[in-house]
């Protein structure tokens, strides 16, 4: 029986954690003393009445583990509110930080010339130094900038950074102009993990892309050499854990450990000190994420288990992992990644035999648990990663699935390939190419599936769509589990089959092949039965085949029926007007002006994300293409929209800026053979015919009059378009200078309020006032991704917001489409809205 007595005090030791760490100190630990009271008076009378344990001690545990949580968080936000980086960032405050790193360097795309030559680092504050002011400082940072140099940021490095303090959400960032400079080098044990780190980087640059990207992604989370496209059909796939170094990898490698101690036949003593050093060994090789300090919790718990000769269960463990870790580090509780590891865990814990039941019959004992285990995982996971990205994976199961048998070993391969690296470099070389070939599957199945007709199907965004799949997934498991007629039928089968597995009987019968093909070599007879007749051939593998050849069949004729319902009739209804594609950060905003044509304003940064945008809304004709100025994240999907369809017309911005991007742009549209023209105010005409047409007039064009600041983005084109009766303004990336100009123009033209928004430069804190209470729009749109510059802000939201708009945006309700329907404006999909 599952013991789930530790999971209440879990959940709310979480609950807490959430609340805790976006209150103030004071509350906190005033709370957290009411808690420690109540958790003493509690115990104090279920003692005087001698009440049954089980009931007031679960009450004690639970209250007791809320204090402890409520202690730690008020201790910690006092520690970061005494530095005062709070206030600092909320002010923009331009300081000197001394900090020790943790985390590895990311690189970041920049969006104005397109490369990867912006960095991104996490440290730990230890000093700040503002307005002249030196005080001691603690507290997570985030450190963002470009230029060179930040190859040698090391993890557990004393480092110095300049830079202005900017809030975004729960993270604070330091924006700087260059890479922070080296104080103090990292401890000797963390000097040999660099070694190692770098050490596997080397010798995997002979091997083919994928296996340079893979292997070390799988061995130490290292994916900076991962090819975009693998990296996007890995999302695809929901094969992303392959290179997150989850509690998967760290119980592989932590098996593999005490599987060798066995095999050695260590004492127990012995096999829990070696299995706890190659658990603190992997967890600094990968450095301490979220789901890797899960996973080293967890097995810490069960270690003690191993040592006292109580082995831990599984729920039991992860929920005395959790409360453990929240107490250290109360912030867990609201990182995407923690949540994942803790949800993946307990759906395995409790998914995987009910579902291994019930498959049991129509397959096998051994096949029903290996197909268990990713379905309890993704039933687990998907909710959350809808929280992330709005759209489910369709074949997420049978990916994992297929790919399940290559990652053990690419796992154990890559990290002894990573040990040996520093010290005999040639024989890492050859542990990392066999590493190499088993990553060669994992990319294999990867392209296979994400390649596969509706690979990834819309689903809506936010809470209500965490609560919609969560809802479904449990009603259909429930149907399975619990449906008496599917339990019936299996026990017949079960009967038929004289309990014998399926898959054992598919092994037995090879092995009795290969021997009697052994014997045949050596002239011996083939064995008969009883009565010199010959032994039946087993038919089990060819049943076999036959159900895997059914179900492949099945999977891709089901995904090629539900692609068209899924992509025209889902999120995007068949009578679109407006959308905004989900490009990243970026923009891409699609305005209908017949059956299968558009306008276009922007293409996205690049990639096939615009492209597949036009494709999924049916575009083969671009009447008018308006690229708003020329950095990276508004042109860099040209190539891919080009060559996707027609494209009769460009428009563009005379500010030639930056000029690699802006001579990228106008050769890519001169080859395709597009007219280009650059736009200047008060350009107008008409695109498409009939009720679609869409009338455009062009706002302004180029800097503004006074010069300004704003460079290539005060140039940008804004548009202004009537499509099916609604009014569509697209701001580009307009800044002060731009705003403020455009302002001006409304008024002389007496334009406004508008139906429609395309919010300026992704929602950056650079709004107007003035300008938003101008358009005074119904629907305001943000096209923003993942970014290091905190976009979109809470100022323009609430700006926005306050001017009357709906707020929809890319990066969390993914493509937004606005339909206009007896003269109602309403959005399909997140945040659904309507306004006449």
């Amino acid at each position: 029986m599952t013991d789930l007595r530790l999971v209440p005090a879990a959940l709310a030791a979480w609950t807490a954690a959430v609340v805790a760490v976006g209150a103030r100190p004071a509350p906190v630990l005033v709370a957290a003393c009411v808690c420690a009271v109540l958790a003493a008076t509690v115990a104090a009378a279920g003692a005087a009445r001698r009440a049954v344990p089980g009931s007031w001690g679960q009450a004690v545990l639970v209250v007791a583990c809320v204090a402890a949580v409520l202690v730690s968080s008020g201790v910690q936000l006092a520690a970061r509110a005494a530095g005062g980086l709070e206030e600092l960032a909320e002010d923009g405050a331009t300081v000197r930080v001394t900090a020790t790193v943790r985390s590895a360097v990311e690189p970041r795309l920049n969006p104005w010339t397109g490369a990867a030559d912006r960095h991104e680092v996490r440290v730990e504050a230890l000093e700040v130094t503002a307005r002249g002011v030196t005080a001691p400082a603690t507290g997570p940072l985030v450190v963002a900038g470009p230029g060179d140099g930040w190859d040698e940021l090391a993890y557990g490095a004393r480092v110095e950074v300049v830079g202005q303090l900017a809030a975004d959400g729960d993270r604070t960032f330091v924006r700087t102009d260059a890479a922070p400079r080296v104080l103090a080098e990292p401890s000797a044990p963390l000097r040999g993990v660099r070694a190692m780190r770098e050490g596997i980087l080397d010798v995997t640059t002979g091997l083919s892309p994928q296996a340079r990207g893979l292997v070390p992604g799988v061995a130490v989370g290292d994916t900076s050499r991962l090819e975009p496209e693998l990296d996007e059909a890995m999302r695809t796939t929901s094969l992303t854990h392959v290179t997150a170094v989850s509690g998967g990898h760290f119980a592989v490698v932590v098996a593999t450990v005490a599987a060798l101690c066995v095999a050695l036949r260590a004492p127990r003593v012995v096999r829990v000190l070696v299995t706890a050093a190659a658990m603190v060994g992997f967890v600094a090789l990968v450095h301490p994420e979220p789901s890797v300090l899960r996973a080293a919790a967890m097995g810490a718990v069960g270690l003690v288990g191993a040592l006292l000769g109580r082995p831990s269960r599984a729920v039991a463990a992860l929920a005395g992992a959790v409360v453990v870790l929240l107490v250290l580090d109360p912030w867990l509780a609201r990182s995407y990644g923690f949540v994942l590891s803790v949800a993946a865990t307990a759906g395995l814990a409790l998914g995987t035999a009910p579902i291994a039941r019930r498959l049991a019959p129509w397959c096998g004992r051994t096949a029903a648990h290996v197909v268990a285990v990713p379905v309890a995982a993704q039933v687990a996971c998907a909710p959350v990663v809808v929280l992330l990205d709005p759209s489910v994976s369709l074949y997420a199961v049978p990916a994992n699935l297929v790919a399940a048998p290559a990652l053990g070993p690419a796992t154990v391969l890559g990290v002894l390939a990573t040990l040996l690296a520093p010290v005999w470099p040639a024989a890492a070389t050859a542990v990392a190419a066999v590493a190499g070939a088993c990553t060669w599957w994992l990319a294999a199945v990867a392209r296979l599936f994400a390649g596969l007709p509706a690979a990834r199907v819309p689903w809506p965004g936010g809470v209500g769509g965490l609560l919609l799949l969560a809802a479904a997934s449990v009603v259909v498991l429930a149907v399975l589990l619990r449906s008496r007629r599917l339990a019936a039928l299996g026990e017949r089968r079960e009967v038929r089959r004289g309990g014998r597995d399926p898959l054992q009987g598919t092994v037995e019968s090879l092995t009795a092949s290969l021997r009697r093909w052994r014997r045949r070599g050596a002239g011996a007879r083939t064995p008969s039965a009883p009565g010199g007749r010959p032994r039946p051939r087993s038919r089990q593998p060819a049943r076999v085949l036959r159900a895997a050849v059914l179900v492949v069949l099945l999977v891709v004729a089901v995904g090629m029926l539900v692609r068209p319902a899924a992509l025209r009739g889902g999120a995007v209804p068949d009578d679109w007007a407006v959308v905004a594609c989900d490009v990243g950060q970026g923009d891409a905003l699609v305005l209908r002006s017949g059956p299968v044509s558009a306008v276009v304003v922007d293409v996205g940064p690049d990639g096939p994300a615009a492209d597949r945008c036009l494709d999924d809304l049916g575009v083969r004709r671009v009447d008018l293409l308006v690229l708003s100025h020329f950095h990276a994240d508004h042109v860099g999907g040209l190539e891919e929209v080009l060559e996707g369809r027609a494209v009769d017309r460009a428009l563009v911005t005379a500010t030639r800026d930056p000029a690699e991007q802006t001579g990228r742009a106008l050769g890519l549209l001169e080859v395709a053979g597009v007219r280009v023209d650059v736009a200047r105010p008060g350009d107008a005409a008409t695109a498409g015919s009939g009720e679609d047409a869409v009338r455009w007039e062009v706002l302004q064009a180029g800097p503004a009059a006074d010069g300004g600041e704003g460079g290539a983005n005060d140039a940008s084109v804004v548009l202004l378009a009537e499509v099916r009766g609604a009014d569509v303004v697209a701001l580009g990336d307009l800044e002060d200078a731009g705003q403020d100009a455009l302002v001006d123009e409304l008024a002389r033209r007496g334009t406004g309020p508008v139906d429609v928004v395309k919010m300026a430069h992704h929602g950056s804190r650079t709004q107007s006032s003035a300008l938003a209470a101008a358009l005074s729009p119904t629907v305001a749109l943000v096209s923003s991704g993942e970014n290091t510059y905190g976009h979109p802000t809470d100022h323009a939201l609430d700006l926005y917001r306050g001017a009357g708009a709906a707020v929809l945006r890319t990066d969390t309700c993914g493509t937004v489409a606005l339909v206009v329907r007896e003269g109602t404006l309403s959005a399909a999909g997140c945040g659904d809205t309507a306004r006449p």
